[in-house]
């Protein structure tokens, strides 16, 4: 097995550490389409800053390009692709299909595709397997197999990384199952753990974060009730913190590649079976609708301290989806942002780690280089470093309105904190 090639296809926040970590060891070809990524990574640059340049730079055995036909030398293809959904909360497959076309282009008798895209149980040998078989006009399980080993990146995270997290695989038939795994220890330090088939290791992944899901949309809803009740929220949780049992949970927005997508992976598949999921979907109307509440909350304030609203500034702070990472998918700042400018007031939003063309492109939003002058609201909606230095005193006048969404200020200094 060790003189196979790897290829890994997409080289984002899952794809990349991927590639170097096997880089370190084996040849492997890193492809992406985005030739400006291609180039980038070839400089010795990560944008995502998942990677430093010395980690880069360790990669001995890596590679990289953007041309298909470079992938015919691997023997060993994983997927890395984005799983988005769209506007209507379902399953986006296309980058998936797409990079199934392609694969089904270059590969050979023998060869072993493992899927690491967040999917709905059935969906790699349903869905992703098919397309291969149709465009390369080989067999599943005779002239070629598949495996499945779900992405556990945590954006931003320096300590919970690719090789300290546990590692969960699966192959298509038993031998290419131990096969994957053997793969996946060689650069895993935390060990694996090998499911009995491919759609054990797909509902693994698509639960994880769809029980992180319902857990957050519990303490969204207690800072929903405690408003309501005049009572501090994140006292309340810290009290109850105190008993040994109790899950250390905080409200906040739910949003990036995972815990605001998976779940609808997992309860599009369900009602297609004909169940219709409850407490999932419940706890994603409850997430989904903290944006808007956070902006209500903040426009009250703001109304309390004598400000006019129609017309006055409002400065947000932050827009990636959490804090201290550039990634800005599926950030729920941006409802915050809509239903501010839906009362008629003018938002600035001021995000130093935040790519501004990604943010424009993405949202339409563009970023200020700077705060100045005085604002009537200013809401802290992620918890970057840069922001829990700052001094908020040459913004404010005694009637501007904090809002602390992360509870990361001193109480005494914010009019409200979720």
């Amino acid at each position: 097995m060790s003189d196979k090639k790897i290829a890994v296809v997409g080289l984002g926040y899952v794809g990349l550490p991927l590639a170097v970590e096997f880089g370190k060891k084996r040849p492997t070809i890193g492809y992406d389409i985005n030739q400006p990524r291609v180039d980038e990574l070839r400089n010795g640059t990560d944008r995502t800053l998942e990677t430093t340049p010395e980690e880069l730079a360790a990669a001995k055995h890596l590679t990289y390009t953007s041309s298909l036909d470079d992938l015919k030398e691997a023997q060993i293809y994983i997927i890395t692709v984005p799983t988005p959904i769209d506007e209507y909360h379902k399953p986006d497959l296309t980058p998936l299909r797409k990079a199934s076309e392609a694969i089904g282009k270059v590969v050979s008798k023998g060869d072993i595709l493992i899927y690491e895209s967040t999917v709905y149980p059935g969906c790699t040998e349903e869905d992703c397997i098919p397309i291969v078989e149709r465009v390369s006009g080989l067999k599943y399980n005779e002239d070629f197999f598949a495996g499945y080993s779900p992405e556990r990146i945590n954006p931003g995270d320096k300590v919970h990384r690719l090789t300290t997290i546990k590692k969960v695989t699966s192959g298509s038939t038993p031998e290419i199952a131990e096969e994957v795994d053997a793969l996946y220890r060689d650069i895993i330090e935390a060990g694996t753990h090998k499911a009995s088939s491919i759609r054990v290791a797909e509902a693994a992944k698509v639960i994880e974060n769809s029980q992180r899901d319902v857990n957050i949309a519990f303490v969204n809803e207690l800072s929903l009730i405690f408003e309501k009740m005049g009572l501090d929220t994140l006292e309340v949780l810290e009290a109850a913190g105190t008993k040994w049992n109790f899950l250390p949970f905080r409200p906040g927005l739910v949003g990036g590649h995972c815990i605001g997508v998976d779940p609808y992976y997992l309860t599009y598949k369900a009602e297609s079976l004909g169940y219709h999921p409850e407490v999932i979907l419940a706890g994603r109307r409850i997430n989904d609708n903290m944006g808007a509440n956070l902006a209500n909350r903040l426009v009250k304030l703001m109304a309390q301290k004598g400000n006019a609203i129609k017309g006055t500034r409002v400065l947000v702070l932050g827009i990636t989806f959490k804090e201290n990472c550039p990634d800005i998918r599926n950030s729920r700042v941006i409802d915050i942002i809509l239903e501010l400018k839906d009362f008629g007031i003018e938002v600035e939003v001021y995000d130093p780690q935040a790519d501004k063309a990604e943010v424009k492109h993405e949202y339409g939003v563009d970023l200020i280089e700077t705060p100045t002058g005085k604002y009537e609201g200013i809401i802290a909606a992620v918890a970057h470093h840069e922001f829990t230095e700052m001094n908020f005193d040459e913004y404010m006048s005694e009637n501007t309105a904090l809002f602390d969404v992360k509870g990361v200020f001193d109480k005494m200094l914010v009019d409200g904190r979720l």
